[in-house]
């Protein structure tokens, strides 16, 4: 069996965008419903321009420079974007990474999924109601799980438990 230049060539094509294809996750695929959908304007009308950054355009704050980063009192931290409790006070923890850190989520209260952005392989979070890019997380935390959610301050709201 021979094959021309021009089979060659075509092979090459389908194999770079093959390629390409894996790189980037995978083909075209229907984008991820949410539970509470606005529009783009709705968002910015909703959010501080920093906060619209972080969670809808998956920014990330300057480190050291959240509020939350020195909030110790006890209640929950929750989504800035829908409200949504995310991390409970006792789950959180100083990490010395410059951004508030808990070593467990709220059950149910985020998703996760790969991000292989800006050259590395990490796990995103996600807001589950919203879908507000929240930070990452990853396997360095403390016992008992084992976990950090660096999460960005500017994303998340504190409500002080009463009492």
């Amino acid at each position: 069996m021979s094959f021309s230049r021009r089979d060659l060539i075509g092979a090459a094509g389908v194999a770079a965008v093959g390629g390409a294809m894996l790189w980037s996750g995978g083909g075209s695929s229907a984008p991820i419903r949410y539970p509470l959908m606005l529009t783009d304007a709705q968002w910015r009308k909703k959010l501080t321009p920093e906060a619209y950054a972080v969670l809808r355009q998956a920014a990330t704050e300057r480190p050291f420079s959240s509020p939350l980063l020195n909030e110790h009192n006890k209640g929950t931290f929750t989504c800035a974007g829908c409200d949504l409790p995310n991390f409970s006070s006792t789950t959180k923890f100083d990490s010395g990474t410059g951004w508030p850190s808990f070593w467990a989520a709220l059950n149910g209260a985020v998703s996760t999924s790969d991000d292989n952005s800006l050259g590395m392989n990490r796990t995103e979070v996600r807001c589950r109601r919203c879908g507000g890019h929240l930070g990452h997380v990853f396997d360095d935390g403390p016992k008992p799980t084992g976990l950090r959610y660096c999460m960005n301050g500017t994303a998340l709201h504190f409500i002080r438990a009463s009492g």
